[in-house]
């Protein structure tokens, strides 16, 4: 997979692109990334890529014809995302439909916001991390790179752990314990210490569908947890709540 990221302020890349899993991603040929400054595609002595917006109005708005000079003279395919607060959000779901792309361009925004041509005539999806606004879209495209990257086959190296993650399957994952098994008093709950494979996939279903019930009950009302295991494990923590 390789990602083109278009931004004012490449820097802002080095430590998370350099670091850890996409790093060796990178290293592996597996991940490609290429960071271009939308500055350099100015055509003024001064490289200006923002302008006061027409109306009136607090704060400047990004300038088309560097945006579309940069994009255009790179792009090679694939979707063309802007980070914005305006886009749809971003999910688990949305990073692997975007893991089966090989080319994705990743705009970032800036400033008060860029201009609406950009949006209409360049732009073929938005995405938003969150409900809040940052200074601009750069973590936002590290965030994307992240999940998206993480899911492509061999860069994790254990495929069936991506499954069991949270938002994976629709639910948080469940709670991890290593060793020791007992530490300041706190003991590894005794099932998972047992061997016992099938009790332990039964133990991990139902604290996941624990957790998820208590932090993010949205999640669950979303599922479908007709089948007589989860049924039988809804009724367990039902009964477990009320003792």
């Amino acid at each position: 997979m390789h990602f083109d990221i278009f931004t004012l302020f490449p820097e802002m890349f080095q430590g998370p692109f350099t670091e850890s899993i996409l790093k060796r991603a990178q290293e592996r040929g597996l991940l490609s990334i290429a960071l271009h400054n939308i500055r350099d595609a100015t055509s003024d002595k001064h490289h200006v890529v923002d302008d006061y917006p027409y109306g009136g109005g607090a704060g400047m708005v990004m300038k088309p014809d560097p945006i579309f000079a940069a994009v255009e003279s790179i792009y090679q395919g694939g979707p063309i995302i802007l980070l914005t607060p305006q886009g749809r959000p971003f999910t688990q779901q949305i990073a692997r439909e975007l893991s089966q792309q090989e080319r994705i361009t990743l705009l970032c925004g800036h400033y008060e916001g860029i201009d609406e041509r950009v949006r209409q005539h360049l732009v073929t999806d938005e995405l938003s991390i969150g409900d809040y606004v940052l200074t601009g879209g750069e973590l936002a495209a590290m965030i994307i790179v992240d999940a998206t990257s993480r899911l492509l086959p061999g860069v994790l190296g254990g495929e069936a752990s991506i499954l069991e993650e949270s938002h994976s399957s629709g639910l948080l994952e469940y709670p991890h314990y290593t060793r020791p098994p007992e530490f300041r008093g706190w003991r590894v709950p005794d099932v998972l210490l047992s061997g016992n494979h099938a009790e332990i996939a039964k133990w991990r279903r139902k604290e996941s569908i624990k957790r998820t019930r208590a932090r993010r009950p949205d999640l669950l009302a979303k599922l479908d947890l007709s089948s007589k295991q989860d049924m039988k494990l809804l009724k367990e923590l039902e009964e477990e709540e009320n003792s």
